[in-house]
């Protein structure tokens, strides 16, 4: 507070001399034209002199001007084209930006997208002045645009993720030497997408949404919100009742490249990075998205729609919860033992214990299959497995082949599109013709594994043209 009122004081007293200086020289001035004028006005050639002195002096003050303009030396002006806009930046700012103004701008055209690329980008660096700057200076040479920056503070040194737009010619290694040498370390550089220019704030509040519509979304989003990590939700009992030690602290545990957060439904939820440790502000972002979740409770989009069956009987469909559970057991008991075994792989007396886990939205998606008496008939689930998405169907013996699990098994695999996956899969037997039928009227291209009679067939999901939007932006538009 000292430095600063002592600043101000010397700019006051600064000002006052100035403008004592300023008046003085005017009132000099004033009176050596008032005695050059009665001087020379009452001489014969008087008048032309006047007239010639007011010519000289206007030239002298022109030829003063054009000197001045053209070696002035101020500052040159702000090079606002390089510096990224709605950027998220510590107190290194004012550093970078001093030195990205001084610094010349690789020439050359702008990049047109056809000729670039997105690269999404981390590294880290000293958190001192200069450092954000030597990047940027870096990547202007190689003539890459930073599109979005933000800053994560550690404890010692900070970890600056970039989203950039660069030549096509230009390779990973190239751009990672690049930084090296600028004095980045733990480089990552993974290519981006379209979806990836929204920026941070916009997109945090998209998986704020989505979580708040639908608890089936908090994986999901915590996965966007993250980029590319492993996320398991371990429930507080296993299937036969015990105990699986699967807690964690209200306020979470961060631990390098994992990160264990508490299930607001029981249980803890961890989150795996191999390839780059987590920051502080990952973890705070992390966890508030689960407090989100914890305050709203459960919930889950009360959508339905009705479909008529080739040979005219109606049926709904609709999102299926915990709820539905005792209604899910009694078609259970209606199944046969074939069809049980189907589906779960296992012995069939043990089928009752898997509902409460398939139907909990924090491990995937249900959609449920009602008559026109509201009696449940069917069921489809899209499961979280890791970094994985399986399908799963159990239709009801006296409604097979109508058609049912066709039109369950594609609206999951809708659903996993909608949340990004890359590959759904189906684990069956061989025997299982329905379920194999079901997956090649998929249209999508398949792999099939088989080992001692299980099948295992994958749909990958990236040879999709159309990406649908999620729930809340359907909404929207």
């Amino acid at each position: 507070m000292t430095d600063v009122t002592s600043a101000k004081t010397a700019r006051r007293s600064h000002h006052w001399r100035r403008d004592v200086t300023e008046l003085a020289a005017l009132f000099t001035a004033v009176a050596v034209a008032d005695a050059i004028a009665n001087l020379i006005g009452h001489q014969p050639d008087g008048p032309y002199l006047l007239i010639a002195s007011a010519v000289a002096l206007a030239a002298t003050a022109a030829f003063h001007t054009w000197w001045a303009r053209r070696h002035s030396h101020a500052p040159p002006p702000t090079r606002t084209d390089l510096i990224p806009e709605g950027d998220s930046v510590s107190h290194r700012t004012d550093a970078a930006a001093t030195a990205l103004v001084t610094t010349p701008a690789t020439t050359g055209p702008a990049l047109s997208p056809e000729d670039a690329v997105l690269w999404r980008m981390r590294t880290t660096v000293r958190d001192i002045p200069g450092s954000l700057a030597a990047l940027c200076v870096a990547l202007a040479r190689h003539r890459v645009d930073i599109l979005t920056l933000q800053t994560h503070p550690l404890a010692e040194g900070t970890v600056d993720e970039f989203l950039l737009r660069a030549p096509a010619p230009l390779q990973a290694q190239q751009l990672s030497r690049a930084i090296s040498a600028a004095g980045g370390s733990s480089t990552w550089i993974e290519r981006a997408d379209a979806h990836d220019l929204v920026d941070a704030p916009t997109r945090i509040l998209g998986l704020a949404t989505r979580t708040a519509l639908d608890a089936a979304e908090l994986p999901l989003a915590l996965r966007q919100l993250l980029g590319r990590c492993t996320i398991h939700s371990l429930p507080a009992v296993s299937l036969t009742g015990r105990t699986t030690g699967g807690t964690a602290p209200v306020e979470g545990v961060l631990e390098e490249t994992v990160m264990r957060l508490r299930d607001p439904s029981g249980g803890a939820i961890t989150v795996e990075r191999p390839y780059l440790p987590f920051t502080p502000t990952e973890f705070a972002r992390a966890r508030a998205l689960v407090e989100l979740d914890a305050r709203l409770g459960p919930r889950m989009p009360r959508s339905e729609q009705v479909l008529t069956l080739p040979e005219g009987n109606e049926i709904t469909v609709r999102r299926a919860d915990r709820n539905d559970l005792e209604e899910a057991r009694a078609m259970h008991d209606r199944c046969s033992e074939q069809t049980l075994r189907l589906r779960y792989h296992g012995p069939v007396r043990d089928a009752d214990r898997y509902l409460d886990h398939l139907l909990s939205p924090r491990f995937g998606r249900t959609l449920a299959v009602q008559t026109a008496s509201g009696r449940l008939v069917a069921l489809g689930h899209l499961l979280w497995d890791g970094d994985e998405t399986e399908v799963a169907l159990l239709v009801e013996d006296e409604w097979q082949r109508r058609g049912i699990g066709s039109e369950l098994l594609g609206r999951l695999v809708t659903l996993a599109i909608e949340a990004g996956c890359e590959s759904v899969y189906a684990v069956t037997q061989a025997s299982n013709t329905g379920m194999v039928a079901a997956m090649r009227a998929l249209s999508l291209p398949l792999d099939y594994q088989i080992e001692e009679g299980t099948l295992v067939i994958t749909a990958r999901l990236d040879a999709t043209p159309v990406r649908s939007l999620p729930p809340y932006e359907q909404a929207g538009r």
